[in-house]
């Protein structure tokens, strides 16, 4: 199995509109190690998201590959590039979106038994992940009793539940106070590294992506290290 859990080769994205063309990434390469995390920065605009949207199989690029563990996923159908994504990849996102008619428990149960796995297993993991989160008193609230720095955990927790190789995260502290966005990034930086998992993570706050193992920014089209 190679060491790479994510490449992208010469990925192109173009924005058509009208008679105008944008074109957002102009040849990205890029890798990440198993249990690397790296910041993804740049100004507002640059095409942080949409890179993070083709590394996470959500949209196809229009030239160039991405490559999961090794694999390509240009030819995957629908339901191959569902599956990977189910298995391998997780997500963070600025703003929780954790279901508020469940519990923290049953929001980190949920992807697990979507993707096949037992209740009792994926009540077992989904209690584990959250408790090494420090919400052991929290698994029975729901989403509203939680505060937002809580919630977060959650999140993190629910995009770990499958065991994913890569995690991408879309501005995970944006929402949260200086403080507590600290704190999440500690709880999110010790996950990926004891759980191996590579993580892109893009984010406006320099001074926590300067916690990361190194910084990438996306300038023109392209990535060049920071």
């Amino acid at each position: 199995m190679t060491n790479m859990a994510l490449e992208l080769r010469d990925v192109r994205r173009t924005f058509r509109q009208a008679e105008q063309h944008l074109d957002v990434l102009r040849g990205v390469d890029m890798s990440l190690r198993a249990g690397e995390v790296v910041a993804l920065i740049g100004p507002s605009g640059a095409g942080k998201s949409t890179l993070l949207q083709l590394a996470g199989l959500l949209e196809k690029p229009d030239a160039g590959e991405v490559l999961i563990e090794g694999m390509p996923t240009a030819r995957l159908d629908d339901s191959g590039r569902t599956r990977l994504r189910r298995h391998s990849l997780g997500f963070v996102y600025q703003f929780h979106h954790l279901l508020p008619e469940f519990t923290a428990l049953e929001n980190v149960v949920l992807p697990q038994r979507i993707a096949g796995q037992g209740r009792g297993a994926a009540t077992a993991r989904a209690r584990q992940l959250l408790e090494e989160l420090g919400l052991a008193a929290r698994l029975g609230h729901r989403p509203s009793r939680l505060s937002g720095g809580e919630q977060q955990r959650v999140a993190i927790a629910r995009a770990f539940a499958n065991g994913p190789r890569v995690i991408l995260a879309d501005e995970p502290t944006g929402n949260l106070d200086e403080r507590t966005a600290s704190h999440v990034l500690d709880a999110f930086l010790g996950f990926a590294r004891d759980h191996r998992t590579a993580c892109l993570v893009a984010t406006h706050n320099i001074e926590l992506a300067r916690r990361m193992d190194r910084m990438l920014r996306l300038h023109d089209g392209q990535l060049v290290a920071a």
